[in-house]
């Protein structure tokens, strides 16, 4: 049985049916391509324009002067290369961490079977409902003084890699994953005398690669993008991540050069989503599938 969609094939076929097929696609296209693009070059041309001309009324479209100072200055003024590298150690200690532990607990979780499993996912799945704000105390005063060796994780990068394990949604992502691999794999690896540990290793993980691409996306978007958290752990300017140090040292900088800050540092969060897309996309339908 033939599907039927709002333009049938017989006007598909037709000369002027293709015609306005094409025409309203296109059309489509761009006007998604123009809302998405727009924004980026308003933001990365902003930054090449003179402070009188970014606030005048109404604004231009295209620079009247090209000026590229404001990257030099940003790149200088407001110590972006510290700032991005500690941004980079604390994303990918936290990528690392989630990606062991979730890993680990979503494989138990799956495929271990342990006592009261499923109280222990709900009682995870729980936390999801807790507002992220209301565990910012209690995060900080663990932070603070970790319990039972009674240190502080303050001014440290495990301050931000250890609060970012407790990730219940890449961990029930994972589990989803983990449940839908085929049984018969899996009970063939253990014929052929692979133990536990050997199966997560050698089959589990393989096969798991685009969820692991979507988490590590999930993980480190997360880390680069938080504020708030990054804030309260490192009172030392020296060692605060790009999001803190563009708020803090964003006092008496041009606008011009606080927009070109903006723009080098999303650049390789961009970057890392053209690299990886395909990776996403292939993550995110392979958990809307069972396999």
């Amino acid at each position: 049985m033939s599907t039927r969609t709002l333009i049938s094939p017989a006007t598909l076929a037709r000369p002027r049916g293709k015609v306005l097929y094409w025409t309203v696609f296109t059309g489509v296209v761009l006007l998604f391509a123009l809302a998405f693009l727009f924004p980026v070059y308003w933001m990365a041309t902003g930054a090449m324009k003179s402070p009188d001309e970014v606030a005048r009324t109404p604004p231009t479209l295209i620079p009247k002067h090209w000026h590229t100072d404001g990257y030099t200055d940003a790149w200088n003024l407001m110590q972006l290369p510290r700032h991005l590298w500690n941004t980079v150690v604390q994303a990918a200690g936290a990528w690392a961490f989630q990606l062991v532990f979730c890993t680990a607990a979503a494989y138990a979780l799956s495929r271990l079977r342990p006592a009261f499993g499923k109280v222990i996912l709900g009682g995870i799945l729980a936390t999801l409902m807790v507002p992220a704000q209301a565990l910012v105390v209690p995060k900080y005063l663990t932070a603070a003084d970790l319990p039972l060796v009674h240190t502080s994780l303050l001014n440290d990068p495990l301050g931000i890699w250890l609060p970012a394990v407790a990730n219940a949604f890449n961990l029930y992502l994972l589990k989803r994953f983990f449940d839908q691999l085929p049984r018969d794999v899996l009970e063939a690896a253990e014929i052929d005398g692979a133990g536990k540990l050997r199966i997560l290793w050698s089959v589990v993980l393989p096969m798991s690669r685009p969820v692991l691409g979507v988490v590590s996306i999930f993980a480190l978007v997360g880390v680069w993008q938080d504020f708030l958290w990054p804030l309260m752990v490192f009172s030392d300017t020296e060692r605060q991540p790009i999001s803190v140090a563009l708020v803090q040292l964003s006092q008496n900088i041009q606008l011009t050069v606080l927009v070109a800050a903006m723009v080098i540092a999303s650049i390789p969060m961009v970057a890392l989503f053209l690299v990886f897309q395909r990776h996403i996309i292939a993550g995110i339908s392979a958990g809307s599938t069972k396999g």
